[in-house]
Order: C-alpha cells, then sequence, then structure tokens
C-alpha cells in the first residue's frame, strides 16, 4: 500500500448508515404543581393530603413547577428531592423570577416557556357564519372504538368526540370539549391550552379525574357518588369544576 494512501478514520459513519436519534418537538400531558410557599415541610403536608386522595394516581406522573404566585428564595434542590421522594417527577419551573431561574438551573431543572392560552369568543346571533378556510378552523376529532386502559387519545386542534366508553387507566384530552357517549371512567381533560370554556360531556360519569384548561378535580366518595353513573357535563366557573346533570 502506498503511504500516501488516506486511511479512513476508525470511527467514520457512512452516509448510507441510519442515524442513532432523531430531535422532534412534540405534546405531553403534564401535571401543574403551582407553589404557593416556600416552605418544605408544609409543601410535603399537603402533598401527602393530596396524594391520600388517590393513592397511586399521581405515580411517576411528570410535573412542572409554577411559580407564579410565589417570589421568595425556593431551595429546588430540596424541593426536587421532596417531589422524586414521593414518586413525582420534577420536569422544569416556570414563570420564575430571575433570582428563581438562576436557582433552578442550578438544581438542574430547566426553565419551560409560559402556558399558551386559548379564548373563545362567542358569535353574535346575528352574525354571519364564517367561510370554510382550510387549516384556519379547529378541527373535531371523532373516534368510535373503546379508548382502553393504558391508551392516551388526543384532539389537540379541537373537541374530541368518543362513541363507546373510556376504560379506567385511559386518557383522552383535547383543546376544545370532550363528549364521550358512552361510560368515562379514565382521565379526561378537556381545553388543554387553557380554553376555560370548555366542556366535558358524558353518558355515564365513572372518571378518576376531570379537569378543564389545568383545573383538576379527582372524583371521590362520598362527595361525588350522587352524581356517578349519570350523564353530565362538567364546566369551569369562577376557577371552580362545576358537574351538573344533563337532565
Amino acid at each position: 500500500m502506498s503511504e500516501n494512501t488516506a486511511q479512513k478514520p476508525e470511527h467514520s459513519v457512512l452516509p448510507s448508515q441510519r442515524a442513532a436519534f432523531e430531535l422532534k418537538g412534540s405534546l405531553f400531558t403534564l401535571t401543574i404543581f403551582h407553589l404557593y410557599d416556600a416552605d418544605i415541610a408544609l409543601i410535603e403536608q399537603h402533598l401527602l393530603e393530596k396524594i391520600a386522595q388517590a393513592p397511586g394516581f399521581f405515580r411517576h406522573a411528570p410535573v412542572v413547577i409554577d411559580l407564579n404566585s410565589l417570589s421568595d428564595p425556593v431551595d429546588f434542590t430540596a424541593l426536587a428531592a421532596l417531589l422524586r421522594r414521593h414518586q413525582l417527577i420534577p420536569v422544569g419551573i416556570r414563570h420564575g423570577s430571575e433570582d428563581q431561574c438562576a436557582a433552578a438551573l442550578s438544581a438542574d431543572l430547566p426553565l419551560l416557556p409560559k402556558q399558551r392560552t386559548v379564548q373563545r369568543t362567542d358569535m353574535p346571533a346575528e352574525a354571519e357564519a364564517p367561510q370554510k378556510s382550510t387549516g384556519s378552523l379547529a378541527r373535531t376529532r371523532v373516534y368510535t372504538k373503546p379508548v382502553r386502559s393504558g391508551q392516551q387519545l388526543h384532539a389537540l386542534d379541537g373537541d374530541l368526540i368518543i362513541i363507546g366508553t373510556v376504560s379506567g387507566g385511559a386518557e383522552v384530552l383535547a383543546a376544545g370539549n370532550i363528549h364521550v357517549y358512552g361510560s368515562l371512567r379514565g382521565r379526561a381533560l378537556a381545553g388543554a391550552y387553557g380554553d376555560t370554556q370548555a366542556r366535558i360531556f358524558c353518558a355515564s360519569l365513572e372518571a378518576e379525574l376531570v379537569s378543564i384548561a389545568g383545573n383538576y378535580r379527582v372524583l371521590e366518595k362520598p362527595r361525588d357518588i350522587a352524581k356517578l353513573h349519570q350523564a353530565v357535563q362538567i364546566y369551569l366557573e369562577n376557577e371552580h369544576l362545576i358537574i351538573r346533570p344533563l337532565t
């Protein structure tokens, strides 16, 4: 072999080889941990009370720490350790001050952008109906099969209509309203981008958790037993979830 012959690098990647990974943006359902006090002991006390309402429900749930209502310094290392100790996974913070953001980064917690909100304006009765415009109207997703345990069904651009049952352990999520023409047993999250006018409708309420625009409610007995197994609508009023029979 000639001494001038170029040697191929030992770890070179041929153009025909498939890439080892690919980075893409996506949307996931995250639990927002609104922090009102920096006292770690107090946080743990109230966290244990919340977990007791639905044992195992938030196990391994990814959470975002929201600091919109807290200006005090936060020990993010201790807070992250507390959350992990109770099997919650902190994935970052949002709405922090400059000092809070710096402290979070020092504790290896990333900074997340502010929540995107959606406002819905009702059309006056005398207004003309808008002309169809591809890509500008919210899209309704219709699903005609049962949603099984462990399955996630999302409608990210509009309403979600399910002609069937949502099983326990399943999750349905929509940017707009959710309609379930069957039993709703899993989790239902409407108004996922902050639409406070969104509603949940179902033929039989048996859900584990319902949420409108991030305001959630774990259904408990005996408080909610009178509404179970009924056709109901669920909506937000003065930042409180209202569950009302459809009859």
